[in-house]
């Protein structure tokens, strides 16, 4: 695989070239400098489900926006679809941003779509994001690595490719027992009942857990519990994707202010 010898100047946002832009968690004042410029700079946005309109308000008048879905558990735009419109929309000399939320290089498929672009010889860069996982826990306060409770973190998707095992979710809790480290796993939500069953070979059922829905938007909700009661509390509470579970000895600084799971609305 090829990659980029150095990040690009925002200059750089030129006809005939792709930039993959992190939109973030969804609030809009996450983005970076960077992103509204390059946001600001397209002739054609191609842009994934969980980017709000808000975001989109940076985008020039003139420029073209295609919406292709991507969400989990929902119809999708096909993978190679979106990648024939980058090239094409490049080959025409167009100025193409691929918007995307969260960072384009965590479970973005960003890594994918760099190859597919540098294989037809089209020029791409990258513009990170806040990864949801980050916004998740700062919205609760709380780190995701601390010198007390967590050496390290993790993150995992609890969405296999088809055809594939996927994550080894015994042996990572093994490792995240022996070495402390706080696990964020994307895209878990459907598979919690699993996910729950194997990480309860190797963590004691105590361990704090956290899950947040739709972090850092006006409808972010959360819940805090235990991992021996995580299944039954995401059912209980109705939490669903798009949401980020953070298993680990740092949400104790949340667990400690409540005194039994809650749900709650974030403030408008």
């Amino acid at each position: 695989m090829n990659t980029p010898t150095r990040p690009p100047s925002p200059s750089e946002f030129q006809p005939g070239t792709v930039t993959l832009v992190g939109a973030g968690p969804g609030d809009p004042d996450l983005l970076t400098i960077k992103a509204v410029k390059a946001i600001g700079a397209a002739t054609v946005l191609l842009v994934d489900d969980l980017v709000g309109e808000d975001v989109l308000a940076h985008a020039s008048a003139r420029a073209r926006i295609v919406h292709v879905g991507k969400r989990g558990g929902c119809k999708s735009t096909p993978q190679a679809f979106i990648e024939k419109l980058m090239v094409m929309a490049a080959r025409e000399g167009e100025v193409v941003v691929r918007l995307k939320g969260g960072d384009p290089f965590i479970f973005g498929r960003g890594g994918e779509e760099v190859e597919h672009l540098q294989a037809e010889g089209v020029r791409v860069q990258v513009v990170n994001g806040i990864t949801s996982g980050l916004a998740a826990v700062t919205s609760l306060g709380v780190p995701l690595t601390h010198r007390e409770h967590a050496h390290g973190v993790v993150f995992v998707t609890g969405h296999a490719k088809p055809g594939c095992e996927g994550t080894d979710w015994q042996a990572l809790a093994a490792t995240a027992r022996d070495a402390k480290l706080t696990l964020v796993i994307y895209m878990g939500v459907s598979g919690v009942q699993r996910i729950q069953r194997e990480l309860l070979t190797g963590l004691p059922a105590a361990t704090p857990v956290a899950v947040v829905q739709r972090a850092s938007l006006p409808e972010q909700r959360h819940a805090v519990t235990t991992l021996g009661e995580l299944g039954a509390t995401v059912a209980r509470e109705g939490l669903a994707s798009p949401s980020v579970i953070v298993v680990g000895d740092v949400i104790s600084g949340v667990a400690a202010a409540v005194s039994h799971t809650t749900a709650q609305a974030r403030a408008a």
